[in-house]
C-alpha cells in the first residue's frame, strides 16, 4: 500500500482535492485498505450534536491490516526491535509473522478469560513489546483497549478503570525507567480497593520481583498465552465500532475519556504516518513516546504496523545511562525517521555537544518533534547537530482528540520556517477566528485555532458523556471544532502554534487540567484551597506554578513537600509542580473568582502591570504575593 504523496506541488493538488470533494478524496485512500464489506456512505456529519460518522455501513478489523495482509509479503519482516532500559541487556525483535501469532494467542487467552467484543481492558504497562501485543489484541477481538500511562498513581489508574468500567487489567510486575524501578502489580492492587468491575489482572513478568498474587483474580501473561492456539479470528467490526479509550486533561478536575473508532482511525493513522515521515519500505522508524499517550497509539503502534513498517520500541529514557543513548540507539538500528518531544531536544541541547559528536546519525532521513511548540533555538539545533543540516524537521502540531497529525511538514518535500508547524495535511481545513468567531481570512494574523470539516480521526465523543464531548469541543464556536490552541499564519499561509487559550498546562507535551492539579492538592488536609498556573520552563515549555492557601497552625516547612506528595498521590509524580508558593489568600474578585491573568503574570516573572484590578475583593492580596514569589 503506497498512499504517499510525492512532491510538493502533488501536495498542492491533493489539498485542493481533498478541499473540493472530502468524501471523494478520503474514499479513495480508504480503498487502499483491506474492508470485510464496502461502506455505503462515506460521511454524514453535524458539528452541532456532534455527530460523525466515516465509512458507515463498512466492516473490517484494523488488526487484518496490521498483520495479515503482510504475511505474504513481510512475514520474515522485522515489525519490531525492542531496545531494553539497559544497554547492555539482550535487545529482542519480532517479525510480522511472530508478531501475528503472539497477537493470536494473547486474543485467544483474553477470550478465555471471558473477554468479548465491547468490553474494555485498561492496560498499564512499561515500554515492552507485550504493551504493544496488549493492545493490538484486544482491538483483534474488537475489545475496547484504555491504555493508562505507567506513570500516573494508583488514584488515577482506579479513576481510569472506573470511568471505562474495566472487566481486565493487563500489567506488568514492575517497569524500567532509567535508574528508577517502578513496581506496577503493587500500583494496580491498590487503585482495584476502589474498583468494582475488574475481573482478572493479567501479569506479565518483565522485572521478576515478587508481585503478590491475589488467587482467583489475578492470571500470569506467559502461561497463559502458552497454553493458546497461535491463529485467532479477527472479529468483525463496524466501521464506527469503539477501537480505544485514552484518557487526557481537560479544563474541569475529571480526565475525559476520549474515544477513537475503526474505521476513520485507520485510514488516518496510515495515511498521516506515511506522508508526514515520507517513510519508505525497509526504513526504520523510530518514535520515542509511550504507548500510554496517543503519539505511541498512532506512531509507534497503528500508523507504521498498517504501512509495513520497521519501528524501534525502546523502554529507557534520553540521558540514561548518559545523555548520548538517543543517538546511540538511533546509529545502532540504523534508523531513517526519528520522532521526538521539544523537551527532549532541549535537555539533551542542555547536556552538550559532546554526547552526540561520537555518532554518526548518517542513516536519518527525516527528524521530528511532537507535544509541544519547539522553540528556534532548540529547532536550530536539532537541525544542525542531529539532522547534520540534510534532515528535513517536521514539527507536527496534532492532539488526542484529533487521533494524527494535522499540520506539519510532508518529509523533504514541504517547506520549512523554524518553529512553524507548517501546512494542513489534506483533507485537513483549519481555520482562525477572532474573539465573535469570525474567520479570519487574511494571513499575517493571530487567532483561535479550530477546524471547519470533519476528518477521519476526529474524535467521536467523551466516553460516557456525550454532552461534555461538546461543551468542551463543538460549543464555542458553532460549526467549528475548537483545538484549545491559539496559532498565527504568516504570510505563507504557514502555522504557528503559540499554545494552549484554556485552563490546560502543556508540560513536556502532556496536558493537564489546572482544575485536575488543584482537586490533587486541596485533598492535603493542610490546605485550604489552591490556584495552579502554567509558566515558561526552558526544557518543559510548561512548568506548574502551584498558589496554595494553608492552615495557619500547620508546620509550614514542611508543607511545600506534602503538597508535591499529594499531586504525585493523586495524579502521579509527572504532574508534581515545578514551584509552591504558600500564600495567605488568592487574588478573588468580590464574586469569588480566581483571577488566574494575575497569577499567571506573576508566574512569569511580572511584578506590575496587572491590568484593571478594581474588581478584586483585597487587592493587597496581589502585593503580599509579589513579595514573596519565586
Amino acid at each position: 500500500m503506497n498512499i504517499r504523496i510525492p512532491s510538493f506541488e502533488a501536495y498542492k493538488s491533493d489539498y485542493q482535492k481533498s478541499i473540493d470533494n472530502p468524501e471523494a478524496f478520503w474514499s479513495n485512500i480508504a480503498e487502499s485498505f483491506e474492508w470485510k464489506k464496502p461502506w455505503a456512505t462515506t460521511l454524514d456529519w453535524n458539528f452541532n450534536d456532534p455527530d460523525v460518522k466515516w465509512f458507515d455501513g463498512g466492516t473490517l478489523n484494523i488488526t487484518e491490516n496490521m498483520l495479515d495482509r503482510h504475511l505474504e509479503e513481510r512475514g520474515d519482516q522485522i515489525a519490531f526491535y525492542w531496545e531494553p532500559n539497559e544497554p547492555g541487556d539482550a535487545n529482542k525483535s519480532l517479525t510480522y509473522k511472530e508478531l501475528y501469532h503472539e497477537v493470536c494467542k494473547l486474543s485467544n487467552g483474553l477470550k478465555s478469560l471471558g473477554i468479548e467484543k465491547g468490553d474494555r481492558v485498561c492496560i498499564y504497562m512499561p515500554m515492552t513489546l507485550e504493551g504493544v501485543i496488549s493492545v493490538i489484541a484486544c482491538a483483534r477481538i474488537g475489545a475496547v483497549h484504555s491504555i493508562v500511562f505507567a506513570g500516573f498513581s494508583s488514584n488515577a489508574l482506579a479513576d481510569r478503570i472506573n470511568d471505562a468500567k474495566a472487566k481486565l487489567v493487563i500489567t506488568s510486575d514492575g517497569l524500567n525507567r532509567g535508574t528508577k524501578h517502578l513496581d506496577l502489580k503493587s500500583m494496580v492492587d491498590e487503585a482495584l480497593k476502589q474498583c468494582d468491575t475488574v475481573e482478572h489482572v493479567l501479569v506479565h513478568k518483565h522485572t521478576h520481583n515478587d508481585a503478590p498474587v491475589v488467587e482467583g483474580r489475578d492470571v500470569d501473561y506467559q502461561s497463559l498465552v502458552d497454553k493458546m492456539d497461535d491463529t485467532c479470528p479477527a472479529t468483525e467490526m463496524k466501521s464506527e465500532d469503539l477501537l480505544f479509550i485514552l484518557y487526557t486533561s481537560g479544563s474541569t478536575g475529571k480526565p475525559k475519556g476520549v474515544v477513537h473508532t475503526c474505521g476513520g482511525y485507520m485510514v488516518y493513522a496510515a495515511y498521516s504516518f506515511q506522508n508526514v515521515f515520507q517513510y519508505e519500505q525497509g526504513d526504520v522508524f523510530w518514535c520515542t513516546a509511550d504507548i500510554g499517550w496517543i503519539t505511541g497509539h498512532s506512531y509507534i503502534v497503528y500508523g507504521p504496523l498498517l504501512s509495513g513498517a520497521k519501528s524501534v520500541v525502546f523502554e529507557g529514557i534520553p540521558t540514561y545511562p548518559d545523555c548520548g543513548r538517543f543517538w546511540a540507539v538511533c546509529d545502532k538500528y540504523k534508523v531513517n525517521q526519528f520522532y521526538t518531544a521539544p523537551t527532549a531536544i532541549r535537555s539533551l541541547m542542555g547536556a552538550g555537544i559532546e554526547f552526540v559528536t561520537p555518532y554518526k546519525l548518517d542513516s536519518l532521513k527525516v527528524i521530528g518533534s511532537v507535544g509541544e511548540p519547539i522553540n528556534e533555538e532548540a529547532w536550530q539545533w536539532y537541525h544542525r547537530e542531529i539532522g547534520k543540516e540534510n534532515c528535513p524537521v517536521v514539527d507536527t502540531w496534532w492532539q488526542t482528540e484529533t487521533g494524527g497529525i494535522m499540520i506539519s511538514g510532508l518529509g523533504s518535500h514541504s517547506p520549512m520556517n523554524p518553529t512553524h508547524a507548517g501546512y494542513p495535511l489534506p483533507g485537513i481545513q483549519p481555520v482562525l477566528l477572532d474573539q465573535e468567531g469570525n474567520e479570519i481570512t487574511e494571513n499575517e494574523v493571530e487567532g483561535y485555532l479550530c477546524v471547519k470539516h470533519p476528518w477521519p480521526s476526529i474524535l467521536r465523543t467523551t466516553y460516557g458523556d456525550h454532552e461534555r464531548c461538546k461543551n468542551v469541543y463543538f460549543s464555542h464556536y458553532e460549526g467549528y471544532y475548537f483545538t484549545g490552541d491559539g496559532a498565527k499564519r504568516d504570510k505563507n499561509g504557514m502555522y504557528r502554534i503559540i499554545g494552549r487559550v484554556d485552563d490546560v498546562i502543556n508540560v513536556s507535551g502532556h496536558r493537564f487540567g489546572t482544575a485536575e492539579i488543584e482537586d490533587a492538592i486541596n485533598t492535603n488536609d493542610s490546605v485550604v484551597e489552591s490556584a495552579v498556573v502554567g509558566y515558561p520552563h526552558d526544557i518543559k515549555g510548561q512548568g506548574i506554578y502551584a498558589f496554595v492557601v494553608v492552615d495557619a497552625k500547620n508546620n509550614r516547612d514542611a508543607i511545600e513537600q506534602s503538597v508535591s506528595d499529594s499531586v504525585a498521590d493523586g495524579i502521579g509524580r509527572i504532574a508534581k509542580p515545578d514551584k509552591i508558593q504558600l500564600v495567605s489568600g488568592l487574588p478573588k474578585t468580590r464574586s469569588g473568582k480566581i483571577m488566574r491573568r494575575i497569577l499567571r503574570k506573576i508566574a512569569e516573572g511580572e511584578r506590575s502591570n496587572f491590568g484593571d484590578t478594581s474588581t478584586l475583593l483585597d487587592p493587597s492580596i496581589v502585593e503580599s504575593i509579589i513579595e514573596k514569589a519565586k
